[in-house]
């Protein structure tokens, strides 16, 4: 798909981080940009920004877990620019869970997978079909993690799981729309490779009261700067992707019509491997021995 300017480019996650440095990517290249967010103040911060950058910009607050919201945002998209042309499905929460799968409480996993995988699905039915009955190119970026989408991270299981639903929802997306000879693309984009300074960190900011804690957590949230600190008295080296690159990656992977917009990475492609390995020997899966934590 060629990018061109007047098109329009729907982010959702887009007031911060990745879905903000995709929003800003898509406004440099000539694009009109739909800021769905549901931080208010973060979006309208944001929107604000692009527009002194010369961007034509509707910025919604969205809750992606909720069918409508996203609904009224196609609404919104549809009336104000006529049509859309790139989809990014982009926002996420971690989950909050601590401790043993079977010790976490069912609200972490219902709020995990409002975001994360029902709000793909609730992008993915307001927005395609009406791209498809444009008739014109168009692209749908999910976004997942190489946390589930290659390979779980047991200590963060909740969010493994949904990423790993991401992936295999893209897959049948890919699937149908060839299927109906659409003109629209499907990708699934790993951010990365190495961490991101992101909102992810401390999603809990953002948690409805529909979801809430059951009971006080054991140990305080980490912020992002806690988690570094951790690491790196472990004896970790830590490593960081700027979120433009990541932009980059999802303009590259739009125009090169990508599925895998993953990047290069050594540690991904062992991953890859090693967990393929396993499936074909039938083998227990030794690759995650090395995060399986007391």
């Amino acid at each position: 798909m060629r990018l061109e300017e007047g098109q329009v480019a729907v982010v959702t996650g887009a007031a911060s981080g990745i879905g903000l440095a995709m929003a800003r990517r898509f406004a440099a290249e000539g694009l009109k940009v739909v800021l769905a967010d549901v931080e208010e103040g973060a979006l309208g911060k944001a929107a604000g920004e692009l527009r002194q950058d010369g961007a034509q910009v509707l910025a919604r607050v969205v809750d992606v877990g909720e069918r409508d919201s996203v609904q009224a945002l196609a609404e919104a998209a549809y009336e104000t620019f006529g049509a859309v042309h790139v989809l990014c499905n982009n926002a996420g929460v971690g989950s909050g869970a601590e401790g043993r799968m079977w010790e976490h409480e069912p609200n972490d996993w219902k709020w995990a997978f409002a975001v994360n995988v029902w709000g793909v699905f609730h992008g993915i039915q307001a927005f395609v079909p009406r791209m498809i009955a444009d008739g014109g190119p168009g692209h749908v970026v999910n976004t997942s993690s190489g946390d589930g989408g290659i390979a779980p991270l047991p200590t963060a299981s909740v969010y493994a799981v949904t990423k790993s639903a991401v992936v295999t929802m893209t897959e049948s997306l890919y699937a149908h729309l060839r299927a109906e000879g659409a003109a629209v693309g499907a990708s699934v984009l790993f951010p990365g490779p190495h961490m991101l300074r992101t909102g992810l960190w401390e999603s809990h900011r953002n948690r409805p009261e529909r979801y809430a804690k059951e009971r006080p957590r054991r140990t305080p949230y980490r912020s992002l700067g806690q988690w570094e600190s951790a690491m790196r008295e472990a004896g970790h080296e830590v490593e960081f992707t700027p979120v433009e690159d990541v932009a980059a990656t999802v303009v590259d992977g739009i125009r090169a019509d990508r599925f895998w917009m993953l990047p290069d990475s050594e540690h991904s492609d062992r991953q890859i491997r090693a967990r393929s390995q396993s499936m074909l020997d039938r083998a227990n899966p030794s690759y995650l021995e090395n995060f399986i934590l007391d």
